[in-house]
């Protein structure tokens, strides 16, 4: 059976509701972006997504996600993750605590109890998690049915892991499945239901060889010429804003009234950062910006024009310069 190939719109922006902390979005595939989305559902291997932040490497996988109607699982990495962290939990706390309170006699329960499916298992086995019981880690949307139609996975900032996290997924991303040590029981994806797997990094720390070949690779970027960010942060903030009134979050008389000009003030300072090792500021400064202009002075262009440049410090200022 072929893959199922979401249709990912180049043409106009994808617009996201909020969903759970997550807040209303706009998101415009490129091409090449699309193409590499395609090719990891035909090939099976996980696309890693590089780049500098603020470019959307997170966002992406969030928008394939809502554009195919599939439900998002979001691992967040950082050095103290685990490889089992990503497919089990194990509450020994409970564990303990329920051993200290047995009465004479009675037995602990099987350690199975204690162990709750992670990301990873339910991305390989949905249906066979909800045939059990188990409450679902996020909301699906209304045409999805677990067995039938693949999940998406985000692994973000996988750069912040030790090395043996990568290293260790290696195995389970070629096999399409990992054995559960504590039950002895296999869990295992088809090819059917094998999930869309998005990675993302920073590229802080350099990924192990092996693993970058298990992988497809897409580098995002914005543009590196003053002008022509600016151009593309004009239309993203359009858009955002637009799909804003439109879903009702905002009147069109609220709105930030300067976009050109913060997009102008955020992509200088971009690109003036460049060259050094200072936190480049990327598309959420640009929207903070444009959020707070918005809310605290809506409608007012001379008093929005008057206070960016009190705001921008508080975004521009994230690096030690």
């Amino acid at each position: 059976m072929k893959p199922e190939l979401p249709h990912y719109p180049t043409a106009t922006p994808v617009q996201m509701p909020a969903q759970g902390i997550l807040p209303p979005a706009v998101h415009r595939f490129h091409p090449d972006t699309v193409a590499a989305l395609h090719m990891a559902e035909v090939t099976g291997r996980p696309l890693l997504l590089r780049g500098l932040p603020g470019v959307g490497k997170s966002q992406t996988a969030r928008a394939a996600a809502f554009a195919a109607g599939r439900p998002l699982l979001t691992q967040m990495i950082d050095g103290r993750t685990e490889p089992h962290d990503l497919m089990w939990r194990f509450d020994q706390v409970s564990r303990l605590a329920d051993a200290q309170v047995l009465k004479h006699g009675q037995e602990l329960r099987a350690e199975s109890h204690y162990l709750s499916p992670q990301n990873l298992w339910w991305a390989f086995d949905w249906a066979g998690l909800a045939k059990e019981g188990h409450p679902q880690p996020v909301q699906t949307p209304k045409k999805w049915q677990a067995g039938q139609h693949r999940a998406v996975l985000l692994i973000d900032e996988i750069d912040k892991a030790d090395p043996e996290l990568p290293n260790a997924l290696l195995e389970v991303l070629s096999s399409n499945g990992f054995g559960v040590p504590l039950t002895g029981q296999k869990v295992q994806c088809d090819a059917h239901n094998r999930p869309l797997i998005v990675i993302t990094t920073n590229e802080e720390r350099e990924l192990p060889q092996p693993f970058l070949r298990r992988c497809l690779v897409h580098r995002l970027e914005l543009a590196n010429d003053e002008t022509a960010l600016t151009n593309e942060l004009q239309l993203i903030g359009a858009e955002h804003q637009a799909w804003l009134v439109q879903s009702g979050l905002r009147s069109a008389a609220g709105t930030c009234l300067i976009v050109n000009e913060v997009a102008a003030c955020v992509a200088e300072e971009r690109i003036s950062r460049l060259v050094g090792h200072d936190y480049l500021p990327g598309t959420s400064e640009f929207l903070d910006l444009v959020t707070a202009l918005a809310e605290l002075w809506p409608g007012d262009e001379a008093a929005q024009r008057l206070q960016l440049k009190t705001l921008q410090k508080f975004v521009f200022s994230k690096s030690a310069r």
